[in-house]
């Protein structure tokens, strides 16, 4: 629902919850879209990027996987443009070393076609199929019947670009590290109120607020009196990285077929800016939103995604991909064996633990995981309820959308 407002006068107050790479994005949007009003970001944690933002492979994607017509496909491909751009003009590198989707058997042709037909729908340019021997001229180790060659796709360390958005957040507006909102509340006359804790604890009285919670975003939205769906579902994604030995096998990013009926991508190969070469992740419940480490366990966070009533649902119908998530998630073997499927000279020893993330997927009570971005508007506060993969691809665009559906740009 766009929300008409009148443009904010100089002594305006807007408020943006959450430090991670969409919520400065949205700040800096707002602060040269408005630049007499005050901006302000809160945050909870004592650094900018610290959940998804910052524990993710880098990869700037295509815009290749989503239905056409949806706001991932539209925002993850004008993002992508608006990104390279941004990296450019602030010296941040981009590493353009294309990726390819990979069949390997005759049953995972129609969907490597269908993808293909997606990806042209979605406008990602020079997009292309090749044959099983032009696949191993552009990965010698790499096998398979047919893949999608997808030249656009690059890398860039989204750490990086996170630094320069709060920059650039702070040169003009405000950053509130250690401050966390506890609730977000339209008012009757038209303001909002946030009621925050740590080092700004108290009251803050803003025109509009714009809340990019991520993890925590069902959580907060509840506390401020919005509705319970969609909850957040934490999924942990494992990843490791290749042995310096082992890098050779890889010239760019790798990925095998995904499955239609999950928003994951598979356990995939990533040579990033760095010019490592990550593997995974998988796609495993998690046991905690905020804390990566592998034996992370809140009773809390356990209790919310059990009794959600889509839960149930989910697990009863996934249990069979349940069971491979957790083989490998408890063997380094078990995810070797999954990319031996495309790189068969790969071994487990060639693979050593590297990052982990948590990825804020939103369920809906029938069980069904949201496969697009879900914004909410009510009165003068927009919540982000789910903005997972692509969003740090599309962020900038997502910021462009986002102000303008809020009036504010």
């Amino acid at each position: 629902m766009r929300q008409r407002r009148k443009r904010p006068s100089v002594n305006s107050r807007l408020a943006v919850v959450g430090a991670g790479i969409v919520g400065l994005a949205v700040a800096r949007h707002l602060l040269e879209a408005n630049p007499d009003a005050s901006v302000v970001v809160i945050e909870r944690e004592n650094t900018v990027g610290s959940h998804q933002t910052g524990h993710n492979s880098g990869v700037i994607h295509s815009g290749l996987y989503y239905q056409p017509g949806s706001l991932k496909a539209e925002l993850c491909v004008s993002g992508g443009r608006l990104l390279k751009s941004y990296c450019e003009e602030n010296g941040i590198p981009v590493g353009t070393c294309g990726k390819v989707v990979v069949a390997v058997d005759d049953s995972e042709l129609p969907r490597l076609q269908g993808l293909f037909e997606r990806g042209v729908a979605n406008g990602v340019p020079d997009l292309g199929l090749v044959d099983g021997e032009a696949l191993r001229e552009l990965e010698p180790h790499v096998v398979g019947l047919r893949a999608i060659h997808s030249p656009s796709t690059a890398v860039v360390d989204f750490g990086a670009v996170t630094n320069a958005l709060a920059k650039e957040v702070v040169a003009s507006g405000q950053l509130w590290l250690g401050t966390e909102a506890v609730s977000v509340l339209p008012r009757s006359d038209g303001l909002v109120r946030l009621e925050l804790a740590g080092g700004h604890a108290g009251h803050f009285d803003c025109d509009y607020a714009i809340v990019c919670a991520g993890l925590q975003s069902d959580r907060l939205a509840l506390r401020s009196g919005a509705d319970a769906e969609p909850r957040i579902i934490p999924f942990r994604g494992s990843y490791y990285r290749l042995r310096p030995a082992a890098r050779r096998l890889v010239r760019g990013l790798v990925y095998p077929v995904p499955d239609p009926r999950y928003p994951f991508l598979g356990i995939h190969l990533t040579r990033t800016v760095h010019d490592e070469v990550l593997v995974g992740p998988n796609a495993f419940l998690g046991f905690s939103r905020d804390d990566y480490a592998r034996s992370a366990f809140s009773w809390q966070d356990v209790r919310e995604t059990l009794t959600w009533p889509g839960f149930p649902r989910f697990a009863l119908s996934n249990w069979r991909a349940g069971l491979r998530e957790i083989s490998h998630a408890m063997s380094r073997r078990g995810f070797a064996s999954a990319v031996r499927r495309y790189v068969p000279e790969l071994t487990a020893g060639d693979l050593e633990p590297a990052v982990a993330g948590i990825r804020a997927q939103a369920m809906l009570r029938d069980g069904s995981l949201v496969d697009d971005f879900w914004l909410d508007s009510r009165g003068s506060v927009l919540d982000v309820r789910n903005a997972p993969s692509p969003a740090a691809t599309a962020s900038l665009a997502i910021a462009d959308h986002i102000c303008k559906q809020a009036g504010l740009s």
